[in-house]
């Protein structure tokens, strides 16, 4: 199975890149060869690469700064999603999209199930929003999966950004009333990758068409996230920090974060038979990939 994966430097990208798995290829094409903003870009991209899916991992990420630059925001987590879609589409191809779980307005008391309202709060969620809609218009052989809080050895991330503070604190305040579920970046690829070959296996299977909800199994607090990652980077001698839990409104931000981004995975597990990790587990993953590995 071919793999073109839009964008080459994010997380999700990086990881389907690493992934060795008997028959799969990854191709991974970024700016200025594919441009989400460029359609006819990514219709070249496809010609040369000729994958049997595309992976629209590209995006646009920076929650703040969209706030006051949505219509960059749109152009590729909106229109961009589109164009990818669409591309596509006139090649004969499925597509993949990643999407996130801030397309929900974070105020259900319970995990969200894919056919519950989206109410976006912020240009981010706006901006993937529309480009779920554009996908599922432009290509009908989709499968969107929102998932969130991801995290991975590649690119700039919370388990990072925790560890690098904690070299130079012994304190940090983390907010500890959002909870969501921390997702390895890798277990997000495997995941793709098993989307993807059921598209295959069965491309008129309408169930293997549609939104899906795709994190790693439990959850957590970010003040809970952080201490599970000091706690074992403490084990293997490295980095860490003691976690003084604050609220949301303890440490504003330009953009709103949903105060509850659990996901539910039911319709994922039945539909494509994958599961992803507990969300602990990814931990001490990523801990090794940054070379933080146990003592000796």
């Amino acid at each position: 199975m071919r793999l073109l994966v839009t964008g080459r430097e994010g997380q999700v990208a990086q990881a389907l890149l690493g992934l060795d798995a008997p028959g799969l290829s990854v191709t991974a094409a970024g700016r200025p060869e594919l441009d989400l903003t460029d359609a006819a870009s990514i219709r070249e991209a496809i010609a040369l690469h000729r994958p049997d899916v595309l992976v629209n991992a590209a995006a646009y990420t920076a929650v703040d700064k969209a706030e006051t630059d949505e219509d960059a925001a749109q152009a590729v987590n909106g229109e961009g999603a589109g164009n990818a879609a669409a591309a596509a589409h006139a090649a004969g191809l499925p597509i993949v999209h990643l999407s996130t779980d801030y397309v929900f307005a974070g105020d259900k008391s319970g995990p969200y199930v894919e056919s519950d309202a989206t109410a976006p709060q912020g240009a981010y969620g706006r901006s993937k929003l529309a480009g779920e809609r554009l996908v599922a218009e432009r290509n009908p052989h989709h499968a969107i999966l929102r998932t969130a809080w991801v995290y991975g050895p590649y690119g700039a991330n919370f388990l990072k950004t925790m560890l690098r503070l904690a070299e130079t604190r012994d304190t940090l305040r983390v907010v500890a009333d959002q909870r969501g579920t921390p997702t390895y970046a890798p277990d997000i690829a495997n995941g793709i990758v098993a989307v993807a070959q059921r598209m295959l296996d069965r491309p008129d299977a309408s169930d293997r068409q549609g939104i899906f909800h795709m994190v790693a199994g439990g959850s957590t607090t970010w003040a809970g996230f952080a201490a599970e990652i000091f706690r074992l980077s403490a084990e293997r001698g490295g980095p860490s920090a003691a976690v003084e839990p604050i609220a949301t409104a303890d440490y504003p931000t330009p953009a709103r974060r949903p105060a509850n981004s659990r996901l539910d995975t039911s319709r994922f597990r039945s539909v494509f038979g994958h599961e992803l990790p507990a969300w602990e587990s990814g931990v001490p993953r990523c801990l090794d990939a940054l070379g933080i590995g146990p003592r000796a």
